[in-house]
């Protein structure tokens, strides 16, 4: 983790100084990269094929704020348990908003989508009790990104293939919620 926030650190530099001049905070990216994950959601089912391609916009938007403002708060000296919940919270509310959009959208199947978003989920809640409780882990499954960059594949390219793709997640989710549960529970 410490080498990609300091490649994100070297490669944002010039932006995060510039964000810095102009009064913009980590908080305001959290807001703006949690609306455009939503506005994802809004635009994703329009018939015409322009609204197609500002959804994916937005969903990159989503993703490359999300990808700043971590660097941001740590180039402002604000970095905190504070505003990584918050980011944390927002990134969640994006999986879970864009999920269930898939599955209204049947580009994904209702029970794939909902077992990917139960442990999805349950993850990022364990891994928050984890570190509240100092209880170090080896790693953490968060495939978000690849789903997201997946989204445009299935609709263009490989169509209900994102079903499978998130079987492949679905499995070391469920497995990571479980070793989660069990390791929290030892500690209490």
């Amino acid at each position: 983790m410490d080498v990609s926030q300091s490649r994100r650190h070297q490669i944002f530099l010039p932006l995060l100084k510039w964000f810095a001049i102009q009064g913009i905070t980590p908080n305001h990216l959290i807001l703006l990269s949690l609306l455009c994950g939503i506005g994802f959601c809004f635009t994703f089912g329009q018939s015409w094929e322009a609204a197609r391609l500002v959804s994916f916009g937005l969903l990159f938007l989503h993703v490359l704020l999300d990808g700043i403002d971590g660097p941001l708060a740590r180039f402002q000296g604000t970095a905190g348990n504070r505003g990584s919940f918050t980011d944390t919270t927002s990134d969640q509310l994006v999986v879970a908003f864009t999920t269930i959009t898939l599955i209204y959208y049947d580009v994904i199947n209702v029970v794939t989508g909902g077992l990917y978003l139960f442990f999805y989920t349950l993850v990022v809640v364990f891994a928050m009790i984890r570190c509240s409780l100092a209880i170090p882990y080896c790693w953490l499954v968060r495939p978000r990104f690849f789903v997201y960059a997946w989204i445009p594949i299935d609709i263009y390219f490989l169509p209900g293939t994102l079903n499978y793709l998130l079987w492949l997640f679905v499995l070391p989710l469920a497995w990571k919620s479980i070793t989660g549960f069990y390791k929290i529970r030892k500690k209490l």
